[in-house]
């Protein structure tokens, strides 16, 4: 009964606290939050931008079409991806992240929580304020945990950069910028103009 007051909360400590799954899921606040390693990030108080959305919405219509015959499934924030290291309990899951958009091959890591496991593909959508935490913290755990794919999009400057993962490291592409032709290597067939997610 003690222990289950003391994760109860309404504000996670974000500077000194240490949490896990379980903890997360006690949380009593309105505001999305992540774990990264233990520690608790809350999402911008404001909403994403226009030019954010408008690329979600695009990329997120286009991976939708292209899987429609395929065993994958797009997946669009919020959802959650947990990054187990140890164990699966949720008492000792200390990564939960939601990423922008992610692709998932494996059903089994599929449930009505989210997702157990690394995603085969994920995409962030820079905005402005949260650059350190997708350039640096997550780009860490997902290839700590397997992330084939990592896809960096910056939409106001129109750039993209793919983190490829080989022998357990990643490998980056060069910059790619509105107009040019990338395609996935770990979603098959998936080819993409990028003025298709940048037009207007």
């Amino acid at each position: 009964m003690e222990d289950e007051k003391l994760h109860t909360i309404n504000e996670p400590d974000l500077e000194y606290g240490h949490y896990s799954y379980a903890d997360y899921l006690r949380w009593k606040i309105d505001d999305m939050m992540e774990l990264i390693r233990g520690k608790a990030y809350k999402w911008a108080a404001a909403a994403p931008g226009m030019s954010h959305q408008k690329v979600s919405v695009r990329l997120t219509h286009l991976l939708h079409e292209h899987l429609k015959s395929k065993p994958c499934q797009v997946f669009h924030a919020p959802f959650d991806v947990r990054l187990p290291v140890k164990s699966k309990k949720n008492k000792e899951i200390d990564t939960v992240l939601q990423p922008d958009l992610c692709v998932i091959c494996d059903e089994s890591k599929l449930d009505e929580a989210g997702c157990m496991g690394a995603p085969d593909l994920v995409v962030e959508i820079l905005s402005p304020g949260n650059n350190r935490k997708e350039l640096k913290l997550k780009y860490e755990v997902y290839e700590e945990s397997g992330v084939k794919e990592y896809w960096i999009i910056q939409p106001t400057e129109q750039t993209l950069l793919i983190y490829t993962l080989i022998n357990g490291k990643y490998q980056p592409s060069h910059l790619y910028t509105s107009g040019d032709e990338v395609e996935s290597k770990c979603i098959d067939g998936f080819r993409l103009n990028l003025s298709e997610i940048f037009e207007g």
